[in-house]
């Protein structure tokens, strides 16, 4: 299927690996010029090489790829990714989790940090960019969230309040007929289980609270899920795609749940 957004310019954060990465890869498959964004410079020059392989695979008109390395959190790197290029159809929004842990070792500065990566960070780019595509009559943006919103986990209370506060300012900002007449669409991919580090990550923290080892968690948690298995950031990148295409243009103020079917009574 042909999504119809070749040419388009996309920023995709936290790009450098995982799903970030998958998002922009299936974007740049489809003809569209990327800038990626993560901290770690050479983890994302890494990233940058593979898209711009990708990039030459492409049927038409070769797309670009820029890459900043740039943390998007602060008020000077988001004036760095503006620097780079200054208008966007679409927007990727993605932020690595913030610890898991007992809530009662969290404190101020911790949920500051959680909500400024993962609520309000996203705000300020979907603020400096919706406008201008409500001006184009085209304009997607999608946040990869996390199922804990539909599904919270004790040990990863930090990301759910975060997290669904960014929801909940998604879900009226989405429903504005003066953004969802102009063809300007927001919506939240809320990840399952894939195969990335930051599940990694999280399994070490259940091994570490279960005393369990990590490769029984992971086991546990993979025949917990009936696909049987976790899901790859490819697959996840097509359906991000997929949101950002032209044919989604109907679709706005979602939260779509890649879960391999793995959460009972989410419907």
């Amino acid at each position: 299927m042909d999504l119809g957004i070749a040419g388009k310019w996309a920023l995709v954060c936290g790009a450098s690996r995982g799903l970030g990465f998958g998002c922009a890869a299936a974007l740049v498959q489809e003809g569209v010029n990327v800038l990626v964004v993560a901290r770690r410079p050479d983890v994302l020059a890494e990233a940058a090489k593979e898209l711009r392989e990708l990039a030459q695979d492409y049927r038409g008109s070769t797309p670009q790829v820029l890459a900043l390395a740039a943390d998007v959190t602060s008020e000077y790197g988001r004036q760095q990714v503006f620097a780079q290029h200054d208008s966007f159809d679409i927007v990727v929004t993605n932020a690595g989790g913030p610890p898991v842990g007992d809530f009662r070792d969290w404190d101020r500065d911790m949920w500051m940090q959680a909500v400024d990566a993962n609520m309000l960070t996203p705000i300020a780019l979907i603020r400096a960019t919706i406008d201008g595509m409500a001006e184009r009559d085209f304009g997607r943006i999608v946040n990869i969230t996390s199922s804990a919103v539909k599904a919270p986990i004790d040990i990863l209370g930090l990301s759910n309040g975060a997290r669904s506060g960014l929801t909940g300012f998604v879900a009226g900002l989405a429903r504005s007929p003066e953004l969802a007449s102009r063809n300007v669409t927001l919506n939240n991919l809320l990840p399952g289980k894939f195969d990335t580090d930051r599940l990694a990550s999280t399994f070490a923290g259940i091994a570490g609270e279960s005393g369990n080892s990590e490769d029984a968690v992971r086991a546990a948690q993979q025949a917990s899920i009936p696909a049987q298995r976790f899901g790859s950031p490819a697959e996840f990148g097509a359906v991000c795609a997929f949101l950002c295409s032209q044919q989604a243009g109907y679709l706005t103020g979602q939260n779509i749940l890649l879960d391999g079917g793995a959460y009972p009574g989410t419907f």
